[in-house]
């Protein structure tokens, strides 16, 4: 698995003043960019690379995840996202990640049977969960409670015994649900919910967030699979800052409860996972959608500080594939509801005016995926501190499956970034008495 191929094809680099040049390999993958093999560099000229923020440097070799952010591709094992969405769920594309191939029918009852098996998580958790502020963030929870799984399944922190693999990977994807609805329980002061085997993964997890103990819970096809296909959307996006913190953390042989929790924290940088809850304090800044053409001429004016949140993507420069997906959800959603909430209903004016106004096209900012997501996950009723929980709680599967391609990468080894050193040269140590 992920050994690199023999290529001929090679690149020179010369240096203009030595005159000395190094051949360099080029390494094709499947599709995409070829890339420069530059792990000699420093053994044959003494030099390495610069990239901050390795925007141009390939990390890893994965065959998980694929992105063509030009054309608006997205590919997990070769699948469209658009399709997966239509036509699958998320415990499949959950299978698909882990395993490489789409399950065969025994294979997805087995495998939706042991995460329906491992939703409850210990009981002395429920204590543990008191030890915090009945305000704090549920992020803070949630990174937390999930760092502490390793002192309640010990069992299953081995990383070299692939079955350990297995079960701690299965546990993750399981609890997860179980830990983000505690979490959000807890800081609303209401009691937990235990998970219901009978339900399936979406609609399992809405019942821990909003059933409570007066009344029975009856789920909506509608909602949870609007909830399904959130989960499938975000369920891996190739090598973004908390996915390589998941895969830096786990090269130094940590747990996978440690990795993941890392990546939690990582997530919850408002730069990476805070998009969706930005569109919303967006929309609260409009206020009403008689302001709406000021902010459209405020968003064009270079020197004004607004920004329209939820409009293009950093990745996607032609459009998000997950938008044409969620977008249908976010109506069918927002029509069964029958919500009559203002900020929605600007949310939708703004998205008419962005379909349809030449700016917008010109600029190809067309509404991405956080743009549907946060209307949606506002819809049902959550607040949004709890929007980069949901972004975690899909996010594991993808996370838990990097983790897992790298520990069985045969190239595997500890990462070790290196550094343009640009501080003081060597000195002399003075004692106080002589520094002036």
């Amino acid at each position: 698995m992920n050994n690199l191929p023999n290529n001929k094809h090679t690149m020179t680099l010369t240096d203009d003043q030595t005159g000395e040049s190094v051949k360099l390999p080029i390494i094709k993958g499947t599709i995409g960019p070829d890339v420069v093999d530059v792990r000699a560099l420093y053994g044959s000229a003494n030099i390495f690379t610069f990239d901050p923020g390795y925007g141009v440097t390939g990390s890893c070799v994965s065959e998980l995840t694929y992105i063509d952010g030009d054309e608006g591709i997205l590919l997990h094992r070769g699948y469209a996202i658009e399709e997966l969405a239509e036509k699958s769920d998320f415990l499949e594309v959950a299978y698909l990640l882990l395993n490489g191939e789409l399950p065969k029918s025994k294979e997805k009852d087995e495998f939706v049977n042991a995460i329906t098996h491992h939703t409850m998580v210990h009981e002395q958790i429920s204590t543990f969960f008191r030890g915090f502020r009945r305000d704090a963030h549920p992020m803070a929870i949630l990174c937390g409670v999930t760092g502490a799984l390793s002192a309640f399944y010990h069992d299953s922190t081995d990383i070299q015994d692939p079955h350990q693999r297995m079960i701690a990977s299965r546990r993750l994807i399981a609890k997860m649900p179980t830990l983000a609805a505690m979490a959000y329980k807890y800081s609303i002061g209401q009691p937990f919910n235990y998970p219901k085997n009978h339900l399936n993964y979406a609609e399992n997890f809405l019942q821990m967030c909003f059933s409570v103990p007066a009344e029975d819970y009856i789920p909506d096809p509608i909602i949870s699979n609007a909830m399904d296909k959130i989960l499938i959307l975000h369920a891996d996006h190739e090598q973004n800052a908390s996915t390589s913190t998941v895969r830096l953390a786990g090269s130094s042989g940590a747990n996978p409860f440690a990795c993941i929790a890392a990546g939690i924290a990582s997530l919850w940088g408002p730069a990476h996972g805070g998009a969706n809850e930005a569109v919303l304090n967006m929309l609260q800044e409009i206020g009403d959608k008689s302001n709406i053409s000021e902010y459209v001429k405020r968003a064009r004016d270079k020197d004004d500080s607004f920004r329209l949140f939820g409009f293009g993507h950093r990745v996607y420069k032609n459009f998000d594939p997950r938008a044409k997906v969620m977008r249908q959800s976010c109506h069918d959603v927002l029509n069964k509801l029958g919500i009559n909430d203002p900020l929605l209903e600007l949310a939708m004016e703004l998205e008419k005016i962005a379909l349809n106004d030449q700016y917008f096209i010109d600029k190809k900012l067309y509404p991405n995926v956080d743009f549907y997501s946060g209307i949606i996950l506002k819809a049902m009723g959550f607040p949004t501190s709890m929007f980069t929980v949901l972004f975690a709680l899909a996010r594991t599967v993808g996370w838990i499956s990097q983790w897992k391609e790298m520990i069985e990468d045969p190239m595997f080894r500890i990462g070790r970034p290196r550094q343009l050193y640009n501080g003081p040269n060597m000195r002399k140590f003075t004692s106080i008495s002589d520094r002036k």
